[in-house]
């Protein structure tokens, strides 16, 4: 009882990140970006930084535009290690 404890509570530390849907073209597979802030060191200017994940989207539900939370999992593929959890918004087309 205690060891299933352990990894229920180990399951709810994953990561959890927001961004786009770029890309729809690929069944079941989404490629989210990812938008984040950064300040610069010397010059202390803000920068725009994003980064690309593919996530694993069962039901197909998400399309181009779409603001959606994704979750880390294990490897799903060679480049598949995030899920997309929840659609946050709609896109507007």
């Amino acid at each position: 009882m205690k060891e299933q404890t352990e990894t229920t509570e180990s399951r709810t530390n994953r990561k959890v990140l927001r961004g786009v849907v770029v890309s729809d073209k690929m069944t079941k597979t989404r490629v989210i970006s990812v938008d984040h802030v950064i300040s610069h060191a010397v010059y202390a200017k803000t920068l725009r930084r994003h980064r690309k994940f593919y996530a694993h989207d069962e039901a197909n539900e998400s399309k181009t535009g779409d603001l959606v939370e994704i979750v880390s999992t294990r490897p799903l593929s060679a480049l598949k290690r995030w899920r997309v959890s929840r659609i946050v918004e709609k896109s507007k087309k």
